[in-house]
């Protein structure tokens, strides 16, 4: 068994770990020791899947609980027979093929988008680096690291400038530990800050977090309230089942003295109709169909609940830059202060922007403003931070003169009051955003590096704006979803913003730096706010963490390592295609072609899934509890159970089956609602209860109406009349709010029982036959009664509350 790596040590201070950057290591393998590592199998081989396997969707499908159940059923009817009455066998062999193409199909989708947004670490070999699979990694391989690179195998620091790595995904410490060669690093964490290299020392299956890689890309079925709701279902009807079938099969035996083939058509009609086999399949259908649909978006679900998740959503927390900002930056002003030189400013920030090889989307419009000018030399660098925010460097000018360099905001470098920040506000409020160009007296990895610091120039950055994100505010407005904007940058440009996007409550921004530490306090204050600037990693974790204790379902969406931390904690976490692997690997979606304005249709689609098999899981078990009533009543009555498979087979494809396939894959804007089993079950139960009663009393009716030797047949009949009518009304129910469609679902479900009773051939096939005109009346006037009943029941329930 492979040995953990133990995680490092902090340091014991700033200084001790100088930000200097290093020559490089070395140029990395040869191609001919990558090969040889090859041909020893020293790989990074961890087997990273973004759905289940084919053989695994079979099985699931078809080895299942109800499955084998239903199979026995089917295989003594084909015994005794007639076939007729083992058509429940075929539709479930129907339903099972219909759940494999669907996963499949939602497979295929997976694989697909999972290889568009697999992360490509940077290796060195033979001196150049190159972007590879993470399985093509071999052991020894030197890979480079910058801000928002996960670590995908363990190794050992090689080169290190200013690099800080974050390892709470693994050991729960929340401060990132800074490195320097030599130091061990582990699979699955972090850089939050710096660059550097690593030689790999384990790889594959070795490596200290190879489950992290692999579960982070894996299409799973983990339990969500919907799945272990319809579970916890069927898990009782289950225990039903076995002492109603053995109470049946007695009773018509012994008591009725029913020959025993007729005796066990009987049983296996009371029974089978009691198993919701088909919501089951639905639940999958509707997910692996949601998969494929928001893969035609660019979406890529990682983990399948996320669907179900992104329906209960009511609060969506926002990182300005990346969501309702472009990535991209571009410098619009350059304001030199206290009489600096304008030119001598543009040199410095040239050279600052040199000495960083990963720039910031910031430094990145400043590098694109004023290239680097030859004479200058950086000595040593601190590279930006988003607890810090700021970056800075020692640089020796053309004429050897050496100074310390920061930028970074205005209001975290400047002390409260400073004159500067006045000017700095104005700009903030035309939703601009401003870094500040300090010159300070000590080194950059000084702790006390921003104490009297001299302001030289504020660059002044113009943001661009989403086309898109006014129109996705508004959704989310009109759906009642509340959007919260959580940024690291000034609140009042953050504010200007939003402001500028039409969100409501953008007016009046937070700074975060003033919002009480507290949860309960804290939640208080995100209650009342919509923006808040000047927000660190930690806070935005703590933030969704204090939105959650106040009974919200929270979604945050990021594309930087700053949101990596409340991505995971969140409900659902959503990642930008081009944000940071970090952001990717812990996001249950990844918006692969960054698009904001995808967003709302993830939440329509998550809306639509569990909004449908709500409503479809009551149409199911209304016809469980009908069956088990009627198996009931049947057996205290002693008298034979009026019905044969066929009849119920035919009743739940008409009042169940095919309806429920379209409801399940129809537009719902609904936002979900927890309690799924009691939300189902309290109308389920009287519904159930009504349509049993109401069928029982007409077959009590029937029976002393009817007499002779085809007298059961008759019996059946009108029983069965009133049985469709009233599961046909709680259809029409259930089908609410109408829409031509569903209207005219109804209806043609309605037709196709009508063609079954004037069709001779499908008469006898099904042993339906009205006999007379008082019985088939009276079956209408009962169902009536039931449907009366059924309106009064379901407006008296919804009057209730769930909880």
């Amino acid at each position: 068994m492979t040995e953990r790596a133990q995680p490092p040590q902090p340091p014991q201070s700033a200084a001790e770990y100088s930000a200097t950057a290093p020559p490089r290591a070395h140029g990395g393998l040869t191609a001919a020791e990558v090969a040889e590592r090859v041909a020893r199998g020293e790989i990074n081989d961890v087997p990273v899947r973004s759905s289940r396997s084919a053989v695994d969707i079979v099985r699931a499908n078809v080895l299942t609980r109800f499955n084998a159940i239903i199979g026995v059923l089917f295989a003594v009817i084909l015994v005794i027979g007639p076939i007729q009455d083992g058509l429940f066998g075929f539709v479930i062999v129907a339903n099972t093929g219909i759940g494999i193409i669907q996963e499949l199909r939602a497979k295929r989708t997976l694989d697909r988008l999972a290889v568009i947004g697999e992360s490509r670490p940077t290796v060195r070999r033979d001196g150049t680096a190159t972007e590879v699979h993470s399985s093509e990694v071999v052991l020894g391989d030197l890979i480079e690291l910058g801000p928002g690179d996960k670590v995908i195998v363990d190794g050992e620091v090689a080169e290190a400038d200013g690099l800080e790595i974050d390892e709470s995904l693994l050991t729960g410490e929340a401060d990132p530990v800074p490195k320097r060669p030599g130091d061990p690093v582990l699979s699955g964490s972090f850089v939050v800050a710096g660059g550097g290299a690593f030689t790999a020392t384990k790889v594959g299956r070795a490596a200290y977090a190879a489950q992290l890689a692999e579960e982070a890309s894996r299409f799973t079925l983990v339990d969500s309230e919907l799945r272990s709701g319809i579970s916890m279902i069927l898990k009782y009807v289950t225990w039903m089942m076995v002492p109603t079938a053995v109470g049946l099969v007695l009773s018509h035996l012994f008591t009725l003295n029913m020959a025993g083939d007729d005796a066990v058509r009987r049983m296996v009609a009371g029974i089978v109709p009691m198993i919701p086999e088909g919501l089951v399949l639905l639940t999958s259908v509707a997910f692996a169909i949601g998969v494929i649909r928001l893969g035609r978006k660019q979406c890529l679900v990682q983990e399948l609940p996320a669907i179900e998740g992104l329906a209960r959503v009511d609060v969506v927390c926002l990182d300005k830059t990346g969501t309702l900002t472009e990535g991209g930056m571009d410098v619009s002003e350059l304001r030199p202060l206290h009489g600096a030189d304008e030119e001598y400013v543009r040199q410095v920030l040239g050279a600052l922007g040199e000495c960083d090889p990963r720039p910031n989307t910031s430094l990145q419009a400043v590098i694109d403003a004023y290239p680097a000018d030859d004479g200058w030399r950086c000595t040593e660098s601190l590279p930006f931070s988003s607890a810090r925010k700021y970056s800075g460097a020692s640089l020796n000018g053309p004429d050897g003169e050496s100074s310390t360099w920061l930028l970074g905001a205005p209001d975290v470098l400047l002390p409260e009051g400073d004159g500067t920040l006045a000017e700095t506000d104005g700009l903030n409020s035309r939703g601009l955003r401003v870094l500040l160009l300090a010159r300070a007296e000590r080194e950059p990895a000084d702790p006390a590096v921003t104490e009297h610091l001299t302001p030289t120039a504020l660059v002044v950055l113009a943001q661009r704006l989403r086309a898109d994100a006014p129109d996705t505010l508004r959704y989310f407005a009109e759906q009642r979803v509340r959007t919260k904007v959580l940024s690291g940058d000034n609140a009042v440009s953050v504010g200007a913003v939003a402001a500028e996007l039409g969100l409501p409550g953008a007016h009046s921004p937070v700074d975060a730096r003033r919002l009480p530490a507290e949860q309960e306090a804290l939640a208080g204050a995100l209650e009342d706010g919509t923006v808040f600037g000047r927000v660190t990693p930690q806070q935005k974790r703590g933030m969704v963490t204090a939105l959650q204790s106040r009974g919200h379902h929270v979604a945050m969406t990021g594309d930087g390592v700053n949101d990596v931390l409340a991505l995971k904690d969140a409900d659902i976490g959503v990642a930008m295609g081009t944000g940071s692997e970090a952001t990717r690997a812990v996001a249950q979606i990844v918006l692969l072609d960054n698009s904001f304005a995808a967003l709302p249709a993830v939440v329509a689609e998550g809306r639509r899934v569990i909004g449908n098999i709500t409503r479809v899981a009551t149409l199911f078990l209304t016809k469980t509890v009908y069956s088990v009533l009627l198996a009931l009543l049947v057996a205290c009555w002693q008298i034979p159970y009026p019905y044969l498979p066929r009849h119920l087979t035919l009743l739940s494809t008409l009042t169940i089956g095919v309806p429920a396939f379209f409801l399940a894959l129809a537009p719902n804007k609904e936002r979900a609602r927890p309690h799924f089993v009691r939300r189902v079950m309290r109308y389920a139960i009287p519904s159930g209860l009504i349509t049993g009663a109401a069928a029982f009393a007409m077959y009590l009716l029937a029976r002393g109406h009817y007499s002779g030797p085809h007298a059961l047949q008759s019996e059946t009949s009108a029983a069965t009349l009133t049985l469709f009518l009233t599961a046909l009304w709680v259809l029409a129910i259930i089908a609410r709010p109408y829409t031509w469609w569903r209207i005219g679902l109804v209806l043609a479900m309605g037709a196709g029982f009508l063609v079954v009773l004037v069709t001779p051939w499908l008469q006898t096939f099904f042993q339906l036959r009205l006999v007379g005109t008082t019985m088939p009346w009276a079956a209408v006037g009962m169902a009536t009664a039931a449907g009366i009943a059924l309106e009064g029941a379901w407006r008296w329930v919804g009057r209730r509350p769930t909880a």
